[in-house]
């Protein structure tokens, strides 16, 4: 699809949605039609930090989702409106957020980059012990 395409995009059936999260994004579920993740957080300041990397990505996207704030979490909720249900612009962006949300570089052998210090007083960010994107 080109870029700026505003033409209607087709939604997937539910089953093919709950293949698609199984298979590419487990850490998502599908429920009352739309996909959902919850991030698990350490504090108010890591929730608000998830918060807005989730709403630039969105906003660069220009597909936005709903978000539930709470002092230890965030859940994000995708879903395509005008198509009345989960298109590929649901699944691209939560790819693009777990992706970004999820990075360790740490953890990674590659990277000069340290990643966040293992001590409790730096972390923000409960990571999920499943792997995706």
């Amino acid at each position: 699809m080109m870029r700026g395409n505003s033409e209607p995009q087709s939604s997937y059936s539910d089953d093919a949605v709950i293949n698609y999260l199984a298979e590419h994004l487990p850490n998502w579920y599908f429920e009352n039609g739309w996909i959902r993740r919850k991030y698990k957080t350490h504090s108010w300041k890591g929730t608000l930090m998830v918060a807005n990397t989730v709403a630039h990505l969105a906003e660069a996207a220009f597909h936005h989702p709903d978000m539930a704030l709470s002092y230890a979490f965030v859940i994000v909720k995708l879903k395509n409106h005008e198509a009345k249900g989960i298109t590929d612009k649901d699944f691209a962006l939560a790819s693009k957020i777990e992706q970004v949300i999820m990075w360790q570089p740490g953890l990674e052998d590659s990277s000069s980059l340290p990643g966040t210090p293992k001590d409790p007083r730096f972390a923000y960010l409960k990571y999920d012990n499943k792997t995706s994107c």
